[in-house]
């Protein structure tokens, strides 16, 4: 499962070392990169299947705890950040690194490949001064230091724990993963403690033709960031609902958003692609151009490169009308059954989503509250009218408001708390049963009761879903065009003492959505 801001995630299998790898440490392979001289210390691949895009190497254990963060297209040069054996440095390289020394050293960074491919590195042992040896490698405003809190994640719960700098990652054959926002929550995205992380935030601009009919989003954008320029060009392109997720990753695993209704997922509005592919070439990615990774890239994107950037459609829309009705209608709990079932029987039209969350007040009391965020991108008048079910079902609370198209994700924020552990449980289902969400709030006020949970949510997002169902489902690999309702329930503690009773809750919320989600199968 892919969500929020992870650019790209790996899997490993439980084989030491899978097939089609070398166990030879220095097999003699050597490139040139965009005509850039590569050192020795290079990393191919050869591919025996189309679907093996990256092959997983085993781990080296003799260099330890490393990180690599490559932060492209910065004008104030290149920022190493190595460690101790015990730390995680990052490194940050320069976007035109990323196409020379990052493609030859890297070779990519790809998850959940059907088949491993064939690794080779060059004939050089290690340097033994890291600092050293790198230096010279670097920009001329290189700079080395040994910080570690440079690019923090949203939860610790089964984090990456990743490894080495690239140098060491090729000549010892370690894994990769990008990241951008750093929200990937799945618990088998472990790298050890000599894997590598990309962080690719410093390819963060988005721009714009003259008509304002499309837009080039760089990799590593953060959601706020493609909207407040979009909004500044009297524009819309369609992203996520949460400000601090990667754009891109959100959008190559399909792409919901607030205007969807309107313009389809995130993958239907890409028009090309700028892809790193895992035997260190660039190429674009079109429906004419490369038209199997098309097809794949849109839905499942991190499987099969790093999208450096893409040409997406964008929509102009003056500013004084860039606007929609949203905010939070909070209900006390035994209204719980009316609001789901007002829910299942919304008439979700084009400019129209809804939010549900189990939620608590915060401190000090952590008070269990039920909370509805409808969203109309229009007037307030016609926004309460679309809602008049909701409404009549008479919150005790209403916050809604008009607002621009840069505060429509304001009230999400809270997301955006890095650390903590957050294991999360996803579900998709297509209708809302108003017994089972009486059965999650229990759970989920048993839940709480537990100290030092407070924090913790459960949410589901529904959209129209019309448009984006009138595409054919073979246009793309994203499969879910039929799921109406998306669930999660987000533990959130501090103390790792607790993830036993977190995993059991999360596991029986998800249990009873799929008890009733009117799916033959499970649709996580």
């Amino acid at each position: 499962m892919h969500i929020g801001g992870r650019f790209s995630v790996a899997r490993f299998t439980k084989q030491s070392t899978p097939p089609h790898v070398s166990t030879d440490p220095y097999p003699s392979t050597q490139v040139q990169a965009s005509g850039h001289h590569v050192v020795p210390h290079v990393f191919t691949t050869s591919v025996p299947d189309k679907r093996a895009i990256c092959g997983w190497p085993k781990l080296a254990s003799k260099y330890g705890g490393w990180l690599a963060k490559i932060n492209n297209g910065r004008d104030d040069g290149d920022e190493i950040i190595p460690s101790p054996r015990s730390q995680q440095p990052r490194i940050t390289m320069r976007h035109d690194q990323l196409v020379a020394a990052f493609l030859a050293y890297v070779v990519a960074v790809i998850s959940a490949a059907v088949e491993p491919g064939i690794f080779q590195i060059a004939p050089q042992r290690l340097p033994r001064s890291f600092d050293d040896e790198l230096r010279p490698r670097l920009s001329a405003k290189a700079t080395i230091s040994h910080q570690l809190s440079v690019a923090p994640r949203w939860s610790e719960y089964h984090s990456p724990h990743p490894g080495t700098i690239v140098q060491f990652c090729v000549q010892n054959q370690i894994p990769f993963l990008a990241q951008t926002g750093g929200h990937g929550w799945i618990d088998s995205w472990h790298l050890g403690q000599n894997g590598v992380l990309i962080n690719m935030r410093a390819l963060n601009k988005t721009t714009f033709n003259a008509q304002r009919t499309q837009a080039r989003v760089q990799g590593g954008a953060l959601i706020s960031e493609v909207i407040a320029q979009a909004y500044a060009n009297n524009a819309q392109i369609i992203t996520g609902n949460c400000n601090c997720v990667g754009n891109m990753g959100a959008a190559l695993g399909g792409g919901y958003g607030n205007l969807m209704g309107i313009y389809g997922f995130s993958v239907d509005n890409i028009l090309s692609m700028d892809v790193v592919l895992a035997n260190g070439s660039m190429v674009t990615v079109t429906p004419s151009q490369n038209k199997d990774l098309w097809w794949a890239l849109r839905g499942a994107g991190p499987n099969f490169g790093i999208v450096t950037a893409a040409k997406m459609k964008a929509y102009p829309v003056p500013r004084a009308q860039n606007m929609a009705w949203t905010g939070g209608l909070y209900y006390t709990e035994d209204k719980i059954e009316r609001v789901v079932q007002a829910i299942q029987d919304l008439d979700l039209r084009a400019p129209m989503n809804v939010f549900l969350y189990y939620a608590t007040t915060g401190p000090p009391s952590f008070t269990p509250t039920v909370l509805v965020t409808p969203f109309y991108f229009g007037s307030e008048a016609d926004g309460r009218a679309a809602f008049k079910s909701l409404l009549d079902v008479q919150p005790y609370k209403d916050s809604t408001a008009h607002i621009p198209y840069t505060e429509w994700n304001t009230a999400a924020n809270i997301f955006c708390i890095k650390g903590g552990r957050k294991p999360s449980y996803g579900a998709g289902f297509s209708r809302m049963d108003p017994a089972t969400w009486r059965q999650i709030w229990n759970a989920y006020v048993d839940f709480l009761k537990i100290p030092g949970t407070g924090s913790s949510t459960i949410l589901t997002e529904c959209y129209s879903l019309s448009y984006a169902q009138s595409i054919q489902k073979p246009t793309s690999s994203f499969a879910n065009r039929d799921v109406r309702f998306n669930g999660a329930a987000i533990p959130y503690y501090q103390d790792a003492s607790l993830d036993a009773e977190a995993e059991a809750f999360g596991s029986k919320v998800r249990d009873l959505w799929r008890s009733t989600d009117g799916f033959p199968g499970n649709r996580t």
